[in-house]
């Protein structure tokens, strides 16, 4: 992979140019040795390396950072996050859909709209505090009452009301944008 496709599509300052020149050459080839040990996949690798590259380049603020590997690693650690946690989501919903009869099956335009706006809902409930989003996923997903929810947290039931509400908020937001 040669920097030159990826950071000729930012424009930088002339010192910032020479910064990202010297992260993507100096750190690319270690990051994706990095990640071919976990993924066992060069094109999924690769494609991780990438998109932590325009993170990190779009982000900007190339002179702060201090310690790259470091840096690097953390971003990459959350795309594969990312990635997972819409591989479980898709599982999920592929799992769920396996039990509907044949005649209510959505097609498959319809069943990747339903995975995108589960993805979106899954985004938005991540942007919630841990606490509020467990209450949220224990009442809807697992049924709890607030009462349990409160037991299993160590928070008051006026507190999982609280939660629920975020939650709420949360679901209309992503419905109101859609």
């Amino acid at each position: 992979m040669s920097p030159d496709p990826l950071l000729s599509a930012f424009s930088f300052p002339p010192n910032d140019a020479a910064l990202a020149a010297s992260l993507f050459t100096g750190h690319q080839g270690w990051l994706l040795q990095r990640l071919l040990l976990r993924l066992r996949n060069r094109a999924e690798a690769e494609d991780v390396v990438s998109e932590t590259f325009v993170r990190v380049l779009h982000a900007g603020r190339l002179s702060a950072i201090r310690e790259p590997r470091a840096y690097l690693t953390t971003v990459a650690k959350s795309i594969l996050l990312q990635q997972w946690r819409r591989r479980d989501i898709e599982q999920a919903y592929l799992e769920t859909l396996a039990l509907l009869p044949d005649a209510v099956q959505p097609s498959p335009e319809e069943r990747a709209v339903l995975l995108e706006a589960l993805e979106r809902l899954s985004r938005a409930l991540e942007t919630l505090s841990a606490k509020a989003r467990s209450a949220f996923l224990m009442s809807q997903l697992d049924g709890l009452t607030y009462a349990q929810i409160a037991a299993r947290l160590g928070v008051s039931a006026s507190m999982v009301r609280q939660y629920m509400a975020q939650g709420l908020r949360c679901c209309l937001a992503v419905a109101d944008a859609a």
